[in-house]
């Protein structure tokens, strides 16, 4: 064709052509992605009467409670209702917590969603979060002075987040893991090296650098025996703070019939939940007494963990004394985990959700659909030049002057509906 030599031929076959059944389907993968992020969380009614969440969206004030106060946070209702125009950090989710907002860590203001809460929250955790703080190194996310492009990933355990450069170990370069423990968790959570060497993504094995245990920790100095004398093999004695990943966004399902992370590969939603919520049964002998029969290795790193692995673990009654004591008796939860609770926002979204745009194109016949694209290619179009000025000129959109826009493109319709004329034979 020799429309199509010229300039604007070849500018019309680089432009990319986006119809409005792709705009709907991008808009609705994003409201997927935000229903998995906020879990099903409420945005109208505070989550206080609740009492203390299983998971939830949290979010921390700077403008109510900044670095040098005490720490709080307020659920996804309240971010709107009473801090939509403070400052506040995402704390994506935590465990176990009770909404703060206009309790005694808030002096100058008050619920408006419920305010009459108990004075404080003895239930809840903190850390540095609270405050924008992260990782090892205590720094804010994004960082401003932090050039390296670097993932920030959630501890499973103590709910942190840390750049995978300074977990000791990095991150799995395939990404195919579902959860990780950073290096204090697993000091903490020594046991969880007699797994490592079974389960964890990155395997390890006693010729690796590190510290061998034996049989029964003769000889060495880390290696105890439990209180209950459940267990005689080698459980490491550390404590430090622990840290262990939330979930890495997309993970690749086994083979077998687990579900998979990516939100391209969910054909039932709540099939998925029901598997992610199913505990681990307990064995005729104790597991991790089995495992740690073996060498195992320490290692001063993090560990990441690939998809179910939890219900690999030990469920007998010393291991779970032990779970107890160690306030980890949450990792035999399934549910517990961060993609149970993605898993769980995008089932009620499913359930309550329809999409009233998609529904009226489908109601359409195939000359309605072709017109209601083609109004949309136009708008699309006289909108792009319409900002394309702004652009070049260097000059802010007001809201006036979209409502301009709007104004003058209804008025070039009406004329255009006007001028048609229409026969009949």
């Amino acid at each position: 064709m020799a429309g199509a030599d010229g300039p604007g031929g070849r500018q019309s076959e680089l432009e990319p052509v986006v119809s409005l059944v792709d705009v709907l389907e991008e808009d609705e993968e994003l409201e997927n992605e935000a229903c998995a992020v906020l879990g099903g969380s409420d945005s109208e009614k505070c989550s206080y009467s609740q009492g203390f969440v299983k998971r939830q969206a949290l979010y921390a004030c700077s403008t109510c409670t900044p670095e040098g106060e005490e720490p709080a946070g307020i659920c996804l209702a309240c971010s709107y209702e009473c801090h939509g125009s403070h400052k506040l950090f995402e704390l994506y989710t935590k465990r176990n917590f009770r909404c703060d907002c206009g309790n005694s860590k808030f002096k100058n203001l008050e619920c408006k969603l419920f305010p009459d809460k108990a004075k404080i929250n003895s239930g809840n955790k903190y850390n540095d979060n609270f405050f924008g703080l992260y990782c090892t190194c205590k720094r804010p996310y994004p960082d401003p002075e932090d050039e390296v492009p670097d993932e920030m990933i959630q501890c499973v355990v103590c709910e942190d987040w840390f750049h995978g450069r300074h977990l000791g170990a990095l991150p799995p370069e395939s990404g195919d893991f579902q959860e990780m423990v950073c290096q204090a968790c697993m000091q903490r959570c020594s046991f969880l090296w007699a797994y490592a060497a079974q389960l964890a993504v990155t395997k390890l094995s006693a010729e690796d650098d590190g510290l061998a245990l034996n049989v029964d920790g003769v000889g060495d100095q880390d290696a105890i025996k439990p209180e209950n004398g459940g267990h005689q093999d080698s459980v490491l004695e550390e404590d430090a703070p622990g840290r262990a990943k939330d979930a890495a966004k997309e993970v690749k399902a086994e083979q077998t019939n687990e579900p998979c992370t990516s939100s391209s590969a969910e054909p039932d939603l709540q099939t998925v939940l029901k598997n992610q919520c199913l505990t681990p049964e307990p064995q005729p002998g104790c597991r991790l007494q089995a495992l740690a029969a073996k060498h195992c290795v320490r290692k001063d790193s993090a560990t990441y963990w690939p998809l179910n692995w939890r219900r690999k673990l030990c469920a007998c009654a010393a291991c779970m004394k032990m779970y107890g004591d160690l306030d980890v008796l949450f990792l035999t939860d399934e549910c517990d985990t961060v993609l149970a609770y993605e898993n769980k926002g995008k089932v009620d979204q499913a359930a309550d959700r329809t999409d009233p745009l998609m529904d009226t194109l489908n109601s359409m016949n195939r000359v309605q659909q072709v017109e209601l694209i083609c109004e949309y290619n136009d708008l699309k179009t006289e909108l792009k030049d319409y900002l394309k000025r702004f652009a070049d000129e260097g000059t802010v959109v007001k809201r006036e002057d979209i409502q301009q826009f709007f104004e003058e493109f209804q008025s070039k319709k009406r004329r255009r509906v006007d001028g048609m004329q229409y026969y009949c034979s």
